[in-house]
């Protein structure tokens, strides 16, 4: 194995808050139980990771109305707050990797607001590579998304070891010939190498 690829979200990063989830939902003044207000934030979730709207052109889409300048930038930034929450747990086994001389890179469905805060996270140091599917403009698990990254890296499918939470992502991966596997726990990761 050349490199381990780690996701991001729900992999090195704990779930989004209840609290942040509420504060974004305050934001956008969703009324109600807020469930067709988290069901079009996914929906639309994969144009704006991907690069193909901005972030007024989403949360329009999200909301069902356009959203003011000084509202778009608060919605943005309770958006990409809520992603900021690192777990502790993951943290440490990939510094342990790094220590042993396991290549770490990251790739994450991210927004461009959200790549930009996490390109230059401390908690994210171990990992000698970043990969935001803004910057890609592919998503995962499309295939395009995978290849980009072994390109970039200049590693070949069996090489790599890719986890992720989410059994799509997985698959997608493994459908280009890596082996791939979908995230148990932080434990997990030094197993994988």
């Amino acid at each position: 194995m050349t490199w381990l690829i780690c996701d991001y979200g729900e992999v090195i990063s704990l779930p989004q808050p209840a609290g942040d989830l509420a504060a974004i939902e305050a934001a956008a003044g969703v009324q109600g139980d807020g469930q067709s207000f988290w069901k079009a934030y996914w929906r639309h979730r994969p144009s704006y990771d991907r690069a193909d709207v901005t972030a007024a052109e989403y949360w329009r889409a999200v909301t069902g109305r356009a959203v003011n300048s000084d509202a778009l930038e608060h919605l943005a930034r309770a958006d990409v707050g809520s992603w900021l929450h690192p777990n502790p747990d993951s943290i440490s086994a990939v510094a342990e990797l790094k220590e042993r001389g396991v290549r770490l890179a990251l790739f994450s469905n991210a927004p461009a607001e959200l790549a930009r805060e996490l390109q230059s996270a401390p908690w994210l140091g171990s990992f000698s590579e970043k990969f935001f599917s803004c910057d890609l403009n592919a998503v995962k698990p499309a295939h395009d998304s995978y290849l980009a990254v072994l390109e970039s890296l200049g590693a070949h499918p069996e090489e790599v070891v890719f986890v992720d939470d989410r059994p799509a992502n997985v698959a997608g991966a493994q459908a280009v010939g890596i082996r791939a596997f979908v995230f148990e726990g932080p434990a997990q990761l030094a197993r994988l190498v």
